[in-house]
């Protein structure tokens, strides 16, 4: 089991008021799963993106990842694992403006002690992987939102994570953008990434193999998708449709 998440937890304290932002949570990940995370705002799914995402601590409970058990790490022991063992894909694409793209994949292998030239030869491949390697040496701002998010994608891919967590990641994107994202991680997928995505999008989450719904900081439904989308058949369909617009347009 690459996820192990039982009676899990989390309560804010502001003075003497209580918000529980996740309650009696229970869920288990098989290595190489594609999951989404659905819910209202205000649900928890973000509050348990960011504890498996060893950026914050439950209150009780026991998350075990891959094997590790995370409940009782000190912040050095958690920032090792962020580092070495998960992978993090942002909206917003967190990437720094005056790094080209080459230079903001080899950022976090700069924290892990990577040599230079393993740190290149990771990043290229990476870059490649998420076909942007023609792009290497634009910087953010001389890229387009879906090719900054492939960016980040490969940033998350280059210390070979055990999972890939990523949280709304074509919520900034066109609907085109949005599916080459997509296409991008069901290949990732198919060579064995474990990912686990957030999103508020019903046909996102129709990429996915898994839909865990959050209401109230809960589970309320998990359930496997049955009617599964393939991102590359969804982009044809696409291309196919805007030839015959423009057909019509003639």
């Amino acid at each position: 089991m690459m996820i192990h998440i039982e009676n899990l937890w989390k309560v804010y304290k502001n003075g003497s008021i209580s918000v529980v932002a996740l309650k009696e949570v229970s869920l288990d990940v098989k290595k190489g799963e594609f999951v989404s995370v659905m819910g209202p705002s205000g649900s928890g799914k973000s509050t348990l993106m960011n504890i498996m995402g060893c950026l914050d601590r439950m209150t009780k409970g026991r998350y075990i990842l891959n094997g590790i058990d995370i409940s009782g790490l000190s912040d050095y022991e958690l920032s090792k694992i962020r580092n070495e063992r998960i992978g993090f894909v942002f909206q917003t694409f967190n990437l720094l403006p005056r790094m080209n793209a080459l230079k903001n994949v080899e950022l976090p292998m700069i924290y892990a002690g990577v040599s230079a030239k393993q740190r290149h030869e990771r990043a290229i491949e990476a870059l490649r992987k998420v076909d942007l390697l023609d792009r290497k040496d634009h910087k953010p701002s001389e890229l387009s939102g879906g090719q900054r998010q492939r960016v980040a994608i490969a940033r998350a891919l280059v210390n070979n994570p055990d999972i890939l967590l990523a949280d709304e990641p074509t919520g900034n994107l066109d609907s085109k953008s949005g599916e080459e994202i997509m296409a991008i991680f069901q290949a990732l997928n198919r060579e064995g990434v474990t990912i686990i995505l957030v999103t508020h999008e019903p046909d996102i989450a129709r990429h996915t193999d898994r839909i865990v719904t959050f209401r109230d900081g809960m589970v309320i439904k998990d359930e496997k998708v049955t009617d599964r989308l393939d991102a590359n058949e969804v982009l044809e369909e696409m291309v196919k449709q805007n030839l015959v617009f423009q057909e019509n347009m003639v």
